[in-house]
């Protein structure tokens, strides 16, 4: 299997788009495109899998649960959220596309949802 991260992005004007490249041994990699879009107020992930997640293009603001401002992840930052980290996308650029890489895995490992 091969490819381009970076070509066929789709449009995510009306809504964030997630697209799975690779799954194995309970590991997951996984391309997201936001155009715009923030988490609905209120809510949070709350996932049962740790998450390494890696902005490519674009930026946005990332709130974890406890923090009094939102993280700014630009173009190469990156970070870990462990499993059960509430988190929230408070902002992706509005003007373009940001482009995310996720590799989430589950300890001990096994299959994601």
């Amino acid at each position: 299997m091969n490819g381009n991260i970076f070509t066929n992005l789709p449009d995510a004007t009306s809504g964030e788009l997630f697209q799975p490249l690779l799954e194995r041994g309970g590991v997951r990699i996984e391309r997201i495109v936001s155009h715009g879009q923030a988490t609905p107020e209120g809510e949070w992930y709350d996932q049962g899998w740790d998450e390494w997640v890696l902005v490519l293009s674009g930026s946005a603001g990332l709130l974890i649960e406890g923090e009094t401002q939102p993280r700014e992840l630009r173009e190469g930052d990156y970070l870990q959220l462990p499993a059960h980290c509430r988190h929230r996308v408070v902002w992706t650029a509005p003007d373009s596309p940001t482009l995310w890489l996720t590799v989430q895995w589950k300890e001990p490992t096994g299959p994601l949802p």
